[in-house]
Parts: structure tokens; C-alpha cells; sequence
């Protein structure tokens, strides 16, 4: 039976293709699904001990064992004296040690600037996480390897000079510490690796301030280092930063506010340990670990390694590869309806053959296990070929250095579950597919051999399927319905389910959905039907081609709903995610509009006039104000203090550039401060009295003061530039308030005062700030590009930042498309083997009417009219279940955007015409290319030999 079932295997095979191609789509997107996650965690693990450099060993916290606060915060103060590196390195078969840390620092050349993320040198290169391309690594004092993307945006190379400089540098030369003291103190020589002594003549080696031409310290600028070599990072050990410098250790002192390398904190200590032996290396081990403080052991980096892997098994990865498995799932749950049709008639048009079997002695079961086995051994070469595609794809994306944008080189990791699991889903999934058509083939009796052949099915669907469909839908209708009141009850600031336990009520609503489209789709026999022929009534008006394709559709009702019922799903769920993306996108702008009065800001401690002069003619930018900044405190008639930035201009006039609020009928002079109404940090009123008075932080007047025009004194006595005690600044001045919403996110206030405070001396400006006007529509440019073009005239200032919501929209645009491009390309497959649903319903339709379509050819119907009959019929199945889909995915994408944006403002309900019209556009031209193969077949073969056939 089995070599009889091989044969009719082979005589069907055109048959058999197009639902080979669904399986294979299908495994393909299991199997690289399963790659992907494997070579994640292989980058992700590799990235994860790419930080070990050459380290074979490492001394780290112990871990897996009950540590007590006490404990955590010894492990986490201990410093490098601790770990006795000196003795560690004497220890015999220990090749080196390093001490890891690191810390980000501010890079100068000229007037250029840039940060690095930095870490420690080593002895010997190889221990370094990163590689040296060009030079060498820092051994001496006041050297320094720069990444090479550093090295390219500051414009230098070995040899050159620049300044480095950090946050703890500054405060510990503001508070007097020197900071980058080696430990012998006054003495400017610094001891080489191989204990010789050198001296820098430009520059001071025991101190963290730089030294300038005519040797004097210049605390504030920075410290002076030559550079020495390039670095790459290739392994991604600092990707999130670009890459690390490094530093030798009193640069790096220095840059930590530190007098001693010795007093550095760190918990990890990378060794290079002779490990020929594996008796002479554990030796080592032991010696070394008799020197570490308790809590820290040794590890290998082969423990290491593996440690990582588990841990990232469960952890993103893993969401990651279920999040892409369940696109792969809902792929073969499509293609199982492209099987079943396929199936369904491969039976039918056997049924003659089946009843010749069944007359010369087969039995039901025989017939049965025939087809469940034609259906076993179609999953298993579709399945293996689908293997083998996901396995080439999944070559080809780490060949082509794609992902290397992610900062992550992945390369092809094969595994067991990459074979097993989607030969066997496909294997099933057919076999689970073919089941209904194997019970149709047991009803074959021998006397069917003696009648002709009809193919139409008219079988009606089951009233128990009918139910089951009704009764889903009424419970997701009135789960969503639910999810919705409790959410209009929370907005409405009434008690609701929403406000305490929100994530019931979102995953009510998200079932509800799932409740009604499973309903649909079960139902999809009755009610699809039904529509397409409406729909097809009113097309076959155009003509007999039209009529015929009406005519044929109607014949299998049950194909036509399971064809449609996959393009259904695929559609629906395309057109859910882009009206979600849409309403997220829209209902945040909305929300950000509401909540800022400016575009946006960049502000900065080192803004200059020349590059807001820039920023104000970068196209886009309608209008843009340049002012001095202060942060100052205050408090509120309720004796609340709240940080205040105040922001000096030029009467009220130039402030109704930028600001969108009314300010009619107000003035800002000497006298007076304009408030907002309401705090950017609570959003609650500011109570006022009828005077304010604002005050610099003690510790940046004291710095004021020391720095001013006449101070002098580091403990503040000195008189500032306006006569105020140099211990603090202070302003008073009368309040009026502004409805006038968040300026900077980062202050509980904006005020702005006239600017002849910052001229005369009355506030010293420790900053500046630019506020625009953006009209990116009116200039005929995209937001994204204003943005990217207003951040790069402010790049050489490192401490300048733009914000304001025309930012934060771009930024969350940015991610929304890019997991809109990434659901929707995942989609898409499912959406590609339901057209290729459509096009195995057509080529099936024209196997089984054969005889029809020969007869009307023998009448008069010509070649074209028949091919547009097809491509009519293409158009029908495609369109109305594109639409339907469409309609039931807006519907979808509004109420998951009310339950999720709503919290954020009110919802905004767009309805996606662009991304739908092209959807259905991109249905419609493959329904159509789709009949293109069906209907050569159908006008190929002439009449006569087509009613012969037949």
C-alpha cells in the first residue's frame, strides 16, 4: 500500500507543491528562528566575557552563596590594595594581573570634544579587552590609547596631545583634592613598568591637572596626555560605549577624583595564568587565592563562559527566541489551512482510484494510513528542504556583517532543536492537516468506482462548530467590553479594577481579542461565504468572466472559507500593528504637545553664541533665542524648596517666538520673574507669595566665589562681582504666573527674568540655553532630521544636550517603526504562504473542472476570458478577506491603543489608509500573479483533450 501510495505521490506532485512550499515557509522560519536565538546567545556570551581580554582566570565575588548586606557592601568597597596585585604578579605562573575599572572622561582637542568610556592598561596587551590596532598600550604616566573613533572625530593620531577631563576630577579640584597624585607627592618623575624613572617635561605626572605651556596648573581644563595608540574593540566588549580608551593608571586616578591607584574600588581582577599544565595551574590558583580578601575566589573563564550561557537561557534571549517562535507557530498554523485544502481535494479527485483500492481488497484503515502517510512523508521533505533554507538564511545574515550595527558579530550556531523541532512541527502539523481528508477517504465504498467523478463539496459546516463560534465571540465581546469600562472608569478618576491590578484588565481585553478572532476564524465557513457572494453578485455584472468566477466560487464554500480564513489572519494582524504604531505615535504627540511649550531646548555649560547662531538656520528651525542660564533654589509660599532653572531674556517679546502659551498682557522687567503655573515635576500648582527669592547651591557660589572676578578665597569670604557674599548668590524679585507648561524636563521650573540680571553681575550665568520654534512641514523636511541636524551643530560641546518633545517624539517615532518593521516583516510571511494558499485554491479549482472548463471553451469562451475568470476569482478571495482584515485589525489596533495610551492622554483613533491600502494593493497584485500558473494550466490543454481527461 505504501508503494502505491508513493506512486499517486508522484503522479499529484503539482498538486503537492504548493502546499511544500507553505511547509517549507514555514519550518524555514522555526528553523532560523531557533538559529537566531542560538547565535544571539553565542554573541551575546561572547560579548558578555569579550571584557576578559586575554584572561584565562578571574577573581571575582563569590556568587551562589547567602551573603549578607555586611558582606555585599564589603564585596563592593574593597579597592586594588586589597588584592595585593604586587604579590599576585610574584606568584609563580602568574603571567599577569589587572585590575578593572573604568569611568567615562571628557576628550579635548582644540575646540573639539568627545567622550570615551576608559578602562585600565595591562602590562601585557593581550590582557587588555580591547585591541591595540596602531601604537601601543599606555606604560607609562599621562598616556592614553583612544578608540579609533575618538581618535578620528578629535582629529589625531599617535604622538598627538590632548586633555581629558571627568566630573570627579573637577569636584576633587573645586574641593582642593589632587586628584591625580601617584603617591609621592611634590615628586614630578613616575616610575616605568620596568621601575626606571621618566619625566614628561610637558606635562605634570604626579598631578591630575594639566600643566600649560608656561607651567601653570590649570585644574579646570583638565590633564594633558599623549597618545600612545588606537584601539578596536572587535569582540563588542564596550559596544553600548563605541568601543575604550585606555588609561594608564595615574591618568585614570585622576580622572576617578583619587590621589592613589591603590585606593581605586574594584571587584574583578583579570589574571593570565600559565595553564600548560592543569597540575601546575590549579597550584597557582590556590597560591592566589590565599591572597584575596574574603568572599572572592578564582574562577576560570571556561566557568565563566558557561555561567553565561545559562544565564542568558532564561533571560532576553530566550524572550526573544519565543517572541519570533510564536510568528513561526502562527506561520505553519496557516499553512496547515493550505494543506487541508490540498488534501481535501487530492481525496476528492481520488475518490475514484481510492474505490478501485478499496475493490480489490483495501480497507478503510489501509485507505486511512495512505493518506495520513502521503501526508507524513509531503511534512517530512518539505520540512527538511524548509531546514535547510533557514539554515542558508541564517548563513547569509552573518555573512553579510548585518547585525555588526547591533555592535554584535553573530555567527551560525547549529543545534539539536534546529532540526528536530521543525521537521517535527511539520511533520505534525501536515499530518494533523491531512486528518480530515484520511477520514473523507475511508468513506470511498467500491461502488463509487462505477460512478463519475464530482468534486464539489456540500458538506454543510456543523452546527457544534457554530456554537463553539458564537459562544467565543459573545466572550471576547464582552471581555473587551469590560477591559473598556474599567479603563473610561480609571481615566474618569472613579474606582476601578484598572487602577490597582492594570495588567488583569489589559490581559482581559487582549484575550477578549483573541476570543472574537478565533471565533471568526472558526466561523469563518458560514459568514465568509456569504459575504463573497455579495460581493461577487455585484462583480459578475461586468461580464461572463466575472460571472463565471462568481459561479466557482460558490461551488466550495469550504475552501473558499479556508483559503480566506489564512489571508484573513495574516491581514488582520498587519493592519492591528500598524494602527497601534499609528495611534501610539499620534496619541504621543498629542500627550508631548501638551506637555512642553517649546519644541525644543539645548542647553549647556558649554553652549557658545556662534553655534546657536547655527542652530537657529538649520532648516526647520522657524524661530530660536539664545539666553544665560542659572540653576538656583527657591521655596513656595508652603516652604517646599524646588530647583529652578532661571533663564535670562530679552523682554517678553523674544519669548513669544519660541513659546507656544499665551502671554498677552505680561511683562518681564528688572523687577519681576516669570513662573509657571503648574511644576513640571508634580504637575500640581506652585503656591507663591508676592515675592520669591532665589538662591545659587552654597557649594557652586563657593566655587563662584573662588573663580569670580574678585575672589579669592576657596572658603567663599571673598566678595563676588555684585557685592553678595561669595557663600551665595541670591535674587528676589515678584512672581507672575504663566500658564505656560514644561520648558526643561529637568527642573520642578523654568523662570525667566530680564537679562540685565546676568549682565550686571546680579546672577553669574553657569550656563546656556537655546529655545526654538520648529516648523518642519512648513520646511518641507522630516522632525527626525531637524533633530539630527540641531544635535550635530551642538557635537563639539560635550556638555550640551537637546531635549524637548520634538526629541523625545523623534525618539519614540524612531523605536516604533523600527518594531513596527520588525512585526510587520515577520507578518508577512504568514500573509505570503495565504497567498500561496490562494494560488494552491486556483490551481486546485482548475484540476477539478477540467470537464467545466473544457466545456466552456468548447462553447466559446475564449483563452482570455477564462485567464480573467481566474484572475476575478484571485481578486475576490484576496480582497474580501483583505478587507474584512483590515477592518478587524483597526478595530483591534484602537482598542489595544485605548488601553495602553490612554494612561499617557486622550487616545487618538487613526485609521491606517496608507499602510491598509498597500496591504491590500500587495494582496491583490499576488492574488493575481497567482493565477497567472493556474490559468496557462486551464487554457493549455485543448477541449477535446480536456473532456477526454475528464
Amino acid at each position: 500500500m505504501f508503494s502505491i501510495t508513493l506512486k499517486l505521490m508522484k503522479k499529484s506532485a503539482r498538486m503537492l507543491i504548493p502546499a511544500g512550499i507553505a511547509i517549507l515557509i514555514g519550518t524555514a522560519f522555526i528553523a532560523a528562528t531557533f538559529l537566531f536565538g542560538n547565535a544571539m546567545n553565542d554573541a551575546l556570551a561572547a560579548q558578555n566575557t569579550a571584557q576578559l581580554g586575554g584572561a584565562n582566570y578571574v577573581i571575582s565575588p563569590d556568587s551562589g552563596k547567602d551573603l549578607t548586606d555586611k558582606d555585599q557592601d564589603y564585596i563592593y568597597t574593597r579597592t586594588v590594595n586589597d588584592f595585593q596585585l604586587d604579590r599576585i604578579r610574584a606568584t609563580e605562573g602568574v603571567k599577569d594581573a589587572r585590575a578593572s575599572y573604568a569611568g567615562s572622561v571628557t576628550v579635548t582637542r582644540g575646540n573639539k570634544h568627545a567622550s570615551s568610556y576608559v578602562i585600565t592598561t595591562a602590562a601585557k596587551r593581550t590582557l587588555l579587552p580591547v585591541t591595540i590596532t596602531q601604537g601601543d598600550q599606555p606604560a607609562d604616566s599621562n598616556e592614553i590609547a583612544l578608540t579609533k573613533s575618538v581618535a578620528d572625530q578629535l582629529g589625531v593620531k599617535v604622538g598627538d596631545r590632548v586633555t581629558v577631563n571627568s566630573q570627579a576630577a573637577q569636584y576633587a579640584g573645586k574641593t582642593g583634592d589632587s586628584a591625580g597624585n601617584t603617591g609621592d607627592a611634590g615628586d614630578e618623575s613616575a616610575q616605568n613598568a620596568d621601575g626606571t624613572s621618566s619625566h614628561d617635561g610637558d606635562s605634570d605626572a604626579a598631578s591630575g591637572a594639566s600643566v600649560s605651556s608656561d607651567g601653570a596648573n590649570t585644574a579646570d581644563s583638565g590633564m594633558t596626555v599623549r597618545v600612545v595608540g588606537l584601539t578596536d574593540d572587535p569582540n563588542g566588549a564596550y559596544a553600548y560605549y563605541g568601543g575604550a580608551s585606555v588609561l594608564s593608571d595615574n591618568v585614570i586616578t585622576a580622572m576617578a577624583g583619587s590621589n592613589d591607584f591603590g585606593n581605586l574600588p574594584v571587584y574583578l581582577v583579570y589574571l593570565d595564568i600559565d595553564d600548560a599544565s592543569d597540575t601546575a595551574a590549579a597550584s597557582t590558583v590556590k597560591q592566589v587565592s590565599t591572597l584575596l580578601p574574603k568572599h572572592f575566589s578564582v574562577q576560570s573563564r571556561a566557568a565563566l563562559v558557561e555561567e553565561s550561557v545559562k544565564s542568558m537561557s532564561s533571560g532576553e534571549t530566550s524572550i526573544t527566541t519565543i517572541f519570533l517562535l510564536s510568528f513561526g507557530i502562527l506561520a505553519m498554523l496557516v499553512a496547515a489551512l493550505v494543506i487541508a485544502n490540498t488534501f481535501q481535494v487530492l481525496v476528492a479527485q481520488r475518490r475514484r482510484t481510492l474505490a478501485l483500492l478499496r475493490t480489490i481488497g483495501a480497507n478503510k484503515s489501509q485507505l486511512y494510513v495512505s493518506v495520513l502517510f502521503e501526508a507524513g512523508v509531503l511534512g517530512l521533505i518539505a520540512s527538511a528542504l524548509g531546514v535547510g533554507l533557514g539554515i542558508g538564511l541564517m548563513a547569509a545574515l552573518c555573512q553579510s556583517g548585518l547585525m555588526k550595527a547591533t555592535g554584535m558579530t553573530m555567527r551560525l550556531v547549529l543545534s539539536g532543536p534546529v532540526f528536530t523541532v521543525p521537521m517535527a512541527f511539520g511533520i505534525i502539523m501536515t499530518v494533523i492537516a491531512s486528518l480530515g481528508s484520511a477520514r473523507s477517504a475511508t468513506a470511498v465504498t467500491p461502488l463509487e468506482a462505477l460512478r463519475p467523478i464530482e468534486l464539489t463539496d456540500t458538506r454543510r459546516a456543523g452546527v457544534v462548530r457554530a456554537v463553539i463560534s458564537v459562544l467565543l465571540i459573545v466572550a471576547g465581546v464582552a471581555l473587551c467590553a469590560f477591559s473598556v469600562w474599567q479603563m473610561s472608569e480609571n481615566i474618569a478618576g472613579r474606582d476601578s479594577m484598572a487602577d490597582k491590578q492594570y495588567p488583569l484588565v489589559l490581559l482581559a481585553a487582549i484575550i477578549g481579542c483573541a476570543l472574537i478572532f478565533l471565533g471568526l476564524v472558526l466561523s469563518a465557513t458560514f459568514w465568509l461565504p456569504v459575504l463573497m457572494r455579495g460581493v461577487g453578485a455585484m462583480v459578475a455584472l461586468a461580464g461572463p468572466s466575472a460571472k463565471v468566477a462568481h459561479a466557482n466560487i460558490q461551488k466550495n464554500p469550504r475552501r473558499v472559507a479556508a483559503t480566506g480564513a489564512a489571508l484573513l489572519i495574516g491581514v488582520t494582524l498587519v493592519s492591528t500593528i500598524a494602527t497601534g504604531a499609528a495611534s501610539a505615535k499620534q496619541t504621543m504627540n498629542e500627550a508631548l504637545t501638551t506637555r512642553y511649550s517649546v519644541d525644543m531646548i539645548a542647553a549647556g555649560t558649554d553652549m557658545t553664541g556662534k553655534q546657536a547662531s547655527e542652530a537657529a538656520k538649520v532648516k526647520g528651525v522657524q524661530r530660536g533665542i539664545y539666553a544665560p542660564t542659572r540653576m538656583m533654589t527657591m521655596k513656595d509660599a508652603d516652604g517646599k524648596s524646588l530647583s529652578v532653572l532661571v533663564v535670562g531674556v530679552d523682554g517678553v517679546d523674544a519669548l513669544r517666538k519660541v513659546v507656544r502659551s499665551d502671554l498677552s498682557g505680561v511683562t518681564i522687567d528688572g523687577d519681576s520673574v516669570l513662573m509657571p503655573k503648574y511644576s513640571a515635576a508634580t504637575g500640581k500648582d506652585i503656591p507663591l507669595d508676592k515675592s520669591v527669592t532665589f538662591t545659587a547651591g552654597a557649594a557652586e557660589a563657593q566655587a563662584d566665589a573662588a573663580n569670580g572676578p574678585s575672589g579669592n578665597d576657596a572658603n567663599g569670604s571673598a566678595e563676588n562681582g555684585n557685592g553678595q557674599s561669595g557663600g551665595t548668590q541670591t535674587l528676589t524679585l515678584k512672581p507672575r504666573k504663566v500658564g505656560y507648561r514644561r520648558i526643561a524636563s529637568n527642573y520642578a521650573a523654568v523662570a525667566f527674568v530680564d537679562a540685565s540680571h546676568f549682565t550686571n553681575g546680579g546672577i553669574k550665568a553657569d550656563g546656556h540655553i537655546m529655545l526654538m520654534r520648529i516648523d518642519a512641514e512648513g520646511a518641507g523636511v522630516a522632525l527626525n532630521d531637524v533633530f539630527t541636524n540641531v544635535q550635530n551643530v551642538f557635537s563639539a560641546s560635550a556638555g550640551v544636550t537637546v531635549t524637548g518633545p520634538v526629541a523625545e517624539r523623534t525618539q519614540w517615532e524612531t523605536m516604533i517603526n523600527g518594531m513596527m518593521a520588525l512585526l510587520v516583516g515577520l507578518i508577512a510571511v504568514a500573509v505570503l504562504i495565504a497567498l500561496v494558499g490562494v494560488a494552491n485554491t486556483l490551481s486546485l479549482s482548475v484540476i477539478e473542472r477540467t470537464r467545466e472548463s473544457a466545456t466552456l471553451r468548447a462553447i466559446g469562451m475564449t483563452r482570455g476570458q477564462l485567464r480573467r475568470s481566474l484572475a476575478v476569482e484571485a481578486l475576490l478571495l484576496s480582497l474580501v478577506s483583505g478587507v474584512v482584515g483590515v477592518v478587524l485589525g483597526t478595530l483591534f489596533g484602537w482598542l489595544g491603543s485605548y488601553m495602553v495610551f490612554s494612561l499617557y492622554g486622550d487616545t487618538v483613533f487613526p485609521f491606517e489608509w496608507a499602510t491598509n491600502g498597500v496591504v491590500l494593493g500587495v494582496a491583490a497584485l499576488a492574488a493575481l500573479l497567482a493565477s497567472v500558473a493556474p490559468a496557462r494550466r486551464a487554457v493549455k490543454t485543448p477541449p477535446v483533450e480536456a473532456l477526454a481527461e475528464a
